[in-house]
């Protein structure tokens, strides 16, 4: 019981930052994703590489490139982050490490998995909406609950055993259907609140594309976490573990929702929808 309520309480706070930030506003979203990037990047090259030693400034070369492509989307820094990643190319050069290919490739990792992600969320909250942003982490975790209680009850079909052995096919299927079932109820409920239109296929394909890069995102993470021998990224939010355990889902999630609304409005411009 004290285990669950820690993993509760937790979770509402964090859920509330997480709304909170949205609603607050562009500034307030935009600090909120800051915060992500650093917190990810560093537990990242944590567990990757280290902070410490000789590694430790180019781990935080690392950090730095991945918050400022982050940010690029609200502030002119693509050219910095750019200017960045090639120092780190050539940092390598003078570094002793035994195998500097592994090291580039987990900090070009830690680039463009975090910070090109994280980006990509900033620009659907700023460029597109920020309604749509919330729309995201509310499947997500629609998602999440859906298939954690359909794949309790009747999981029997393992989804991807090799790197997740509890995942089922019954448990994405239930949470393909409650965002279903959800994206409709926005649809119909409250269209105007939510400023996204009042398209049902839009917002079926809203969350399926959510459902889809959901799952794979938290396949790809445990696939990086069993490589490292790891249970848990980190222990950064109590009984959840770390930054990056809670947003593995949306690392996927905001480049694939930024592909499905350019595609969304290229279609409808054509079919007048």
């Amino acid at each position: 019981m004290k285990k669950f309520l820690t993993r509760a309480g937790s979770g509402l706070i964090y859920a509330g930052v997480i709304v909170g930030s949205i609603l607050g506003g562009r500034l307030s979203f935009f600090l909120l994703v800051m915060l992500l990037a650093v917190l990810a990047s560093i537990e990242f090259t944590k567990i990757t590489q280290g902070l410490r030693g000789e590694r430790k400034w180019m781990t935080t070369l690392d950090i730095v490139t991945a918050t400022a492509l982050a940010a690029s989307s609200y502030a002119d820094l693509l050219y910095l982050s750019l200017a960045l990643f090639l120092v780190r190319f050539i940092a390598e050069l003078y570094s002793r490490e035994e195998n500097p290919l592994r090291s580039l490739a987990y900090s070009l990792l830690t680039i463009v998995y975090i910070g090109g992600s994280l980006s990509l969320l900033l620009y659907c909250g700023l460029e597109i909406s920020l309604s749509l942003v919330l729309a995201m982490f509310i499947f997500i975790w629609i998602n999440d609950t859906g298939a954690y209680i359909v794949g309790c009850q009747f999981g029997k079909h393992r989804l991807f055993e090799r790197i997740s052995p509890k995942k089922s096919w019954e448990g994405f299927f239930g949470g393909l259907g409650f965002n279903i079932l959800f994206a409709c109820l926005f649809c119909g409920l409250m269209p105007e609140w939510w400023g996204l239109g009042s398209n049902y296929i839009f917002w079926v394909g809203l969350a399926i594309v959510v459902t889809m890069f959901s799952t794979w995102g938290d396949l790809v993470e445990s696939l990086m976490k069993r490589t490292l021998n790891l249970k848990d990224s980190g222990n950064m939010i109590p009984g959840h573990g770390g930054i990056l355990d809670r947003i593995d889902s949306l690392l996927a999630v905001a480049p694939a929702v930024a592909i499905y609304m350019a595609v969304w409005q290229t279609i409808a411009e054509w079919l007048s929808i």
